[in-house]
């Protein structure tokens, strides 16, 4: 399919790099495309960044058909442009697809389209070290119809947002709250799929943890509420003596793409790292011994967060000086050298765009 490109009139400024947020910058274009049953995937356009005009009877808003991914670009030293892992994000945002009755999309092509859409927009893409232009793929049901089943049409698009840190205190360790009344997601739901609704059932409890001074809240199991899965927009890995503990994918956390690159990071430097079944006692009874040396989250938006304080009831506990642990520093470093092209991508994650 050949892009339609329609540019914008305006010529807008991005802010400067000290002053941006997280999410609240959006370039001037973006890329959108439609599904219908009988032309499947069609006329793909790069558009000025506008509001769409969809039906109050769209099924997104009333049955929740919406996935999406988050990945960046960033732009390194030399000015080229680079993603990290980006076929991954969209391998995933099929699954999501698959999981939610939402036709698949071709990656070639939509990886294509976006590469397109961020030269357009490259003066759009900051600079400083922790900053990156954030890519938002996302898919809606559009069908006008009041009735239980999936979609017979769906739009696609991409809009980029230029970000600054994900944290405005920067890489100091957060505070987490362990949430006991709610849950995110349970195993044979869709909690393993990047979907609206899982992030909708997350606000309670994040606003409940908020009041509190807590940044993000850390999940249990929905069904014996003491095994731990992740935190809101993150996966969780704890330092034990020696050992990388992080819980296995049950079905029911959503498999990050960080968290992949950190494994496979730990794997190649000859760290002990397992994925299996993780209790909170376990955790906090490792914390009262003295082996609780590190923990951390990772994810697309933060890379790596250090967490300093974990919240469980009654219980507080802090972790380390107040100061993020060697362990989650080491990976922060080499994943954001090799994101802003500082060290060489032995892992092959990274593709420039030419």
């Amino acid at each position: 399919m050949e892009i339609k490109v329609t540019r914008a009139q305006t010529d807008r400024t991005r802010p400067q790099d000290s002053d941006l947020g997280f999410g609240q910058v959006f370039t001037d274009h973006m890329f959108v495309m439609d599904y219908s049953e009988d032309k499947g995937w069609h006329d793909p356009q790069i558009v000025p960044y506008a509001d769409f005009s969809v039906s109050p009877a769209a099924m997104v808003f009333h049955y929740g058909q919406a996935i999406f991914e988050g990945l960046k670009a960033y732009k390194t030293v030399d000015n080229t442009i680079q993603l990290f892992r980006a076929g991954d994000n969209f391998a995933r945002m099929n699954r999501s697809a698959k999981g939610m009755c939402i036709p698949e999309l071709d990656i070639n092509f939509v990886m294509d389209a976006m590469k397109q859409l961020i030269k357009i927009e490259e003066k759009w893409i900051p600079e400083t070290l922790g900053t990156s232009l954030y890519i938002r793929p996302t898919i809606i049901a559009t069908d006008p119809f009041i009735g239980v089943r999936a979609s017979f049409t769906y739009k696609f698009y991409i809009i980029l947002s230029s970000v600054g840190a994900y944290y405005a205190e920067g890489l100091n360790p957060v505070k987490i709250w362990v949430s006991k009344d709610h849950v995110r997601a349970v195993k044979g739901g869709v909690g393993e799929f990047k979907t609206a609704g899982n992030y909708a059932a997350s606000l309670i409890a994040s606003e409940k943890a908020k009041k509190d001074g807590y940044a993000q809240v850390l999940w249990l199991d929905a069904i014996e509420r003491k095994y731990i899965e992740e935190v809101g927009a993150m996966n969780i890995f704890f330092l034990v003596d020696d050992e990388i503990l992080t819980p296995n994918l049950t079905g029911s956390i959503l498999p990050g793409i960080t968290r992949y690159s950190v494994i496979t990071l730990a794997k190649k430097w000859g760290m002990k790292i397992s994925e299996r079944k993780i209790t909170i006692d376990e955790i906090f009874k490792a914390h009262d011994k003295g082996r609780l040396k590190e923990v951390f989250g990772s994810g697309t938006a933060a890379v790596i967060s250090p967490v300093g304080e974990i919240r469980y009831g009654d219980k507080v506990i802090s972790i380390g000086d107040g100061t993020p642990g060697k362990t989650a520093m080491k990976f922060y470093n080499k994943l954001t050298d090799i994101q802003y092209g500082n060290t060489k991508d032995s892992e092959n994650w990274i593709e420039v765009i030419n």
